[in-house]
């Protein structure tokens, strides 16, 4: 039988799917990542598609989504908060592990390549999609394949500064990247739980504050969860803006833990409209149809 498999390495989950040409899925697999120990996520990696390819009865061709991407001219790994990858030559470690040929995207790019092939970008030619979990970042997918550009660097959106900042804003919180104040800082599901935690009564127990619970505070009507709820999707669209400007792609294509909230998609429209420089904002905005699968769909997409 004619398969794709993809992999999923994420920072908290290494997700593995075989799937049919046309997109079936016949097996899935999860594993948590082992956190700053990379040779012990190639190893993971490895055994993951060995037990896909058991339980779907044959091999398929190898596509792999990492954190950050790779530097085209070495190939070594840039740009991930999986910080463990920085200056790794992932593509030929992989290679060596896996024994075959394989293609290696961002994370982000696979997203894009997913759901523009048959999730929520079906249709559009040009698919910005973004993620807003542990940290966040984008990818971008045109006529239904992943675009890097010659640096690898496209949609790297989640490390451009927050724009038009206010003074409370800057310079900004530390990023791993070695810059301040960066998208990542202030719109990742991370960051939206550090800003309710930073004007919280002295007396909460920051272990008991999680980014569904603020939301679910906002919905009870809680004023400070409704608060940075807005504030929140203020700096998203500040950041979209510029995409918009830039870019104009024909749809927005939400992932990550935060494109989960259902208010997103009624509040982050109209706050983007101010910000943009066109006199209207008919871009659609829409979750992942695929969710957290998006990803590993994309990576086994790489080979289509």
């Amino acid at each position: 039988m004619a398969m794709l498999i993809g992999i999923d390495w994420g920072g908290t989950k290494i997700e593995g799917i075989a799937m049919t040409p046309d997109g079936a899925e016949i097996a899935r697999l999860r594993a948590e990542t082992p956190r700053h120990d990379y040779d012990g996520c190639l190893t993971l990696i490895a055994s993951l598609v060995k037990r896909l390819e058991a339980a779907a009865g044959g091999t398929g061709t190898l596509g792999i989504g990492i954190p950050g991407s790779l530097e085209p001219k070495s190939r070594l790994g840039k740009g991930a908060s999986s910080t463990w990858l920085l200056g790794r030559p992932v593509e030929a470690d992989l290679k060596r592990v896996l024994g075959r040929e394989i293609r290696v995207e961002n994370d982000a790019d696979c997203l894009a390549a997913s759901e523009a092939v048959d999730g929520a970008g079906a249709g559009f030619n040009v698919v910005f999609a973004v993620i807003l979990g542990t940290g966040a970042g984008a990818g971008i997918a045109v006529g239904g394949r992943a675009h890097h550009g010659p640096n690898n660097s496209a949609g790297e959106w989640g490390h451009n500064p927050l724009p038009m900042p206010n003074l409370t804003e800057l310079p900004g919180t530390p990023c791993y990247c070695g810059k301040h104040g960066c998208m990542e800082t202030w719109v990742s599901g991370r960051a939206f739980r550090t800003d309710y935690l930073r004007h919280a009564p002295p007396d909460i127990d920051p272990d008991t504050i999680t980014s569904p619970g603020i939301i679910e505070a906002m919905r009870r009507g809680d004023r400070l969860s409704g608060l940075i709820w807005q504030r929140y999707v203020d700096r998203v669209a500040r950041g979209l803006s510029l995409v918009v400007n830039a870019l104009d792609p024909d749809i927005f294509v939400m992932g990550g833990g935060m494109s989960n909230v259902d208010e997103l998609y009624r509040d982050l429209p109209p706050v983007l409209a101010r910000y943009t420089f066109s006199t209207v904002f008919d871009t659609p905005i829409r979750r992942a149809k695929h969710g957290d699968s998006s990803g590993v769909r994309g990576a086994a997409w790489l080979w289509r």
